[in-house]
């Protein structure tokens, strides 16, 4: 079996996360999702696998090259064109766009097939899941999951009868509209000759053209139900519960990392710790190379990325702060995710720096951050004297 990864989206729903980073390097407990995934296939012995890249491409081709640290090949095919003034411009084929262009390059589909999308984190039984597609004779197996009525728009809805067999594929109905509420994980299994139901002349998608295509012309096409865990990052809220659930140790296999120094503290190698006045309430990971001041309050669950700093006296509740973060003195975040200039509410809320009246964070790596902070403070401690004076 070989597997396909796909991850050239945009990931809009997740900004300003994929402002710098694409969906599938999104980071779970320090590391890139997509690491989640590859090291699960690999586990299940695929290891000749493809990814499709387009936004920001270079960052997935530069974390994981061609996958030797995973003992897997890895190969990409860059959806985008340079323009004349030598600019690398991103423009994705659709999902299964992206699958025919491999196809056509190099032949790379001769076999059964895993297809997944970049930005989830699963634990499904391949092994399981292929000899059930094997069994039924599939060309295309849809591996499904019931969801709550309230969130089918914002998957592929899927139909089938007794047998497993789909009949009606829904591409993100309404939920009036939606005739199930079991939906599509971005996980497929596919037979070689799907990849001759893909026009070449355009872009074309999975979901929204390939299934109903297939369930139209009546193919061996099958939904499996499988229980196994499915965290999906569709959106920022998303994120922040799946951050949440993982610290408190509710996703089995994802382990905390770093030295563990008390029940639910966790801190990575040269990481300083100021206990005086200090109160941290766990699940708190502190990423290496921190520096907490004195009279700081971390309350869990919170993952403070590598070379931050939390200042004296500032509060940090049930938080993201990616790396190099620096909160400022007294500063208060509560239930915020914290990624560089730009800060995300656990709604989904987003708001820029220069959006707030007063610093609350800042870059940790530029000292004159740091100055200037102080600045602000010894301005308004000049401005408390002088009041006292008068």
């Amino acid at each position: 079996m070989k597997a396909m990864i796909l991850a050239a989206g945009k990931g809009t729903r997740v900004r300003p996360l994929t402002y710098d980073l694409p969906k599938p390097m999104i980071p779970i407990l320090g590391k890139p999702v997509m690491a989640y995934l590859i090291e699960h296939l690999a586990k299940y012995g695929v290891t000749e696998i493809m990814v499709n890249v387009s936004y920001l491409h270079e960052k997935i081709e530069d974390y994981f090259g061609e996958g030797h640290q995973y003992g897997v090949q890895i190969g990409y095919s860059f959806e985008g064109y340079t323009n004349n003034a030598g600019e690398v411009v991103p423009e994705p084929l659709g999902s299964a766009g992206g699958m025919k262009k491999i196809q056509e390059f190099a032949g790379f589909f001769d076999e059964t097939t895993i297809v997944l999308c970049g930005d989830a984190l699963i634990d499904l039984d391949i092994k399981s899941a292929l000899y059930e597609h094997k069994r039924k004779g599939a060309l295309a197996s849809v591996v499904t999951k019931e969801v709550p009525w309230d969130s089918v728009s914002s998957y592929g809805v899927v139909v089938s009868d007794k047998n497993g067999r789909i009949q009606t594929f829904q591409e993100k109905p309404s939920k009036e509209q939606a005739l199930s509420n079991f939906v599509s994980t971005g996980i497929y299994i596919f037979e070689p000759e799907v990849l001759d139901l893909i026009p070449s002349d355009r872009p074309f998608d999975i979901g929204s053209e390939l299934f109903p295509l297939m369930a139209e012309k009546g193919l061996p096409f099958y939904a499996q139900q499988r229980p196994f865990n499915w965290i999906d990052i569709g959106s920022v809220k998303d994120y922040w519960e799946v951050c949440q659930s993982v610290l408190m140790g509710e996703v089995a296999h994802l382990d905390v990392p770093g030295i563990r120094l008390e029940d639910d503290l966790w801190v990575g190698l040269n990481t300083s710790i100021d206990w005086k006045g200090t109160r941290i309430q766990g699940p708190v990971y502190i990423g290496s190379g921190s520096r907490i001041e004195s009279g700081v309050t971390i309350v869990g669950p919170t993952w403070i990325g590598h070379g931050s700093h939390i200042c004296q006296g500032a509060t940090v509740v049930r938080s993201v702060l990616f790396e190099y973060t620096r909160v400022l003195p007294d500063v208060s975040l509560d239930e915020m995710i914290v990624f560089k200039d730009y800060s995300v509410d656990r709604t989904g809320d987003m708001r820029h720096l220069s959006e707030y009246a007063d610093w609350e964070w800042s870059n940790a790596r530029d000292r004159r951050a740091r100055r200037r902070a102080d600045n602000i403070i010894s301005k308004v401690n000049q401005e408390e004297r002088v009041l006292k004076v008068i």
